[in-house]
């Protein structure tokens, strides 16, 4: 369970943000230099980044593990749980880039500058079963929202090999697999523009509905991806275009808060463990645990375009509050 949400700013400032749901928080801000060897769990093959990355992520012995961040370029891009969906190669191929599927995000951030760069090479990655793997990870099921300063987002669907990129000018992305079918769904709660529903919305076009509401029913109110993929869109929709990168970060907040999972253990494990959102323009990265209650902001700077090793930041997960008198 996850949730994502892409804004576009007045001033052309992209942000991506995003719930982590999982039951444990076991990631901090990072940061990631150029020249990164790491190795997949899948093959132990060794893999070298080119680019920097800030983001969350934590240290193994052979590799991090990233969940979510933004690299040098400006790319950004995020692992969800894809329930039902995935199709992972199995065989082993030495012509392809072959990885566990939860080391593909980190890849991509890694590698790459834009999404039509991602869309270009997208047939030389497969994200693998662990048949044949080094190591056993079980049945590791996601897929990857990404964004880039052009202001293109899009879902990249493991549902095939080679993967599906598919274009998201709506924005929003949960768990379910076949997004084209969630979009069929919010016709219920919004009525989408001409441009929208002929699939010509012009980049960096902020809403993609007419506004009207009249007749439409109310969003569901439960936690259930088809619910909060309604719901994220929903508000999204209604509220005001943000103006700038802190407007963003807070209206993000603000529509996250939509669909956060509170904790409630009687019922499940999972919970929404963190917040977080990246900032295609500067670099940004901003990251709040769920007892914290405030924002830490993690910038990547030309400075730190020259350091040679990761970095990793202690955020305490414990309540944040600013005392008046």
């Amino acid at each position: 369970m996850c949730t994502s949400i892409f804004q576009i700013a007045c001033d052309g400032t992209h942000v991506l943000s995003r719930t982590m749901d999982w039951p444990t928080l076991d990631v901090r801000p990072a940061f990631v230099p150029r020249n990164y060897e790491w190795q997949s769990d899948f093959d132990h093959r060794v893999h070298k980044n080119q680019y920097a990355i800030v983001g969350s992520a934590f240290q193994l012995s052979h590799r991090i593990d990233m969940s979510d961040g933004v690299n040098e370029w400006g790319l950004t891009a995020q692992k969800l749980t894809f329930a039902n969906g995935s199709k992972r190669a199995v065989e082993r191929r030495a012509d392809k880039v072959q990885l566990a599927p939860y080391e593909f995000a980190f890849w991509l951030l890694g590698n790459f500058r834009s999404v039509a760069e991602i869309e270009a090479h997208i047939d030389e990655v497969e994200l693998m079963a662990d048949t044949y793997s080094d190591r056993k990870y079980g049945q590791s099921e996601l897929h990857f929202a990404v964004a880039d300063r052009t202001g293109r987002m899009v879902a990249i669907e493991p549902t095939i090999m080679p993967m599906r990129v598919v274009d998201d000018p709506l924005g929003i992305l949960t768990n379910v697999p076949n997004f084209e079918k969630q979009i069929d769904r919010l016709t219920d709660y919004m009525e989408f523009t001409p441009e929208f529903l002929a699939g010509q919305v012009p980049l960096n076009t902020a809403k993609v509905t007419t506004g009207n509401l009249s007749g439409k029913p109310i969003p569901p109110g439960s936690y259930s991806p088809s619910s909060r993929f309604i719901r994220a869109a929903y508000f999204k929709e209604r509220a005001n275009q943000p103006f700038n990168e802190d407007d963003a970060i807070i209206s993000s907040w603000h529509l996250l808060d939509g669909v956060a999972v509170p904790r409630n253990t009687d019922h499940q494990q999972t919970y929404s463990v963190y917040r977080a959102a990246a900032v295609c323009e500067s670099r940004t990265y901003y990251f709040e645990p769920y007892n914290r209650e405030s924002i830490v902001k993690l910038q990547l700077t030309d400075d730190m375009l020259a350091w040679q090793k990761p970095v990793f930041y202690d955020v305490a997960d414990e309540l944040q509050v600013t005392s008046v008198r």
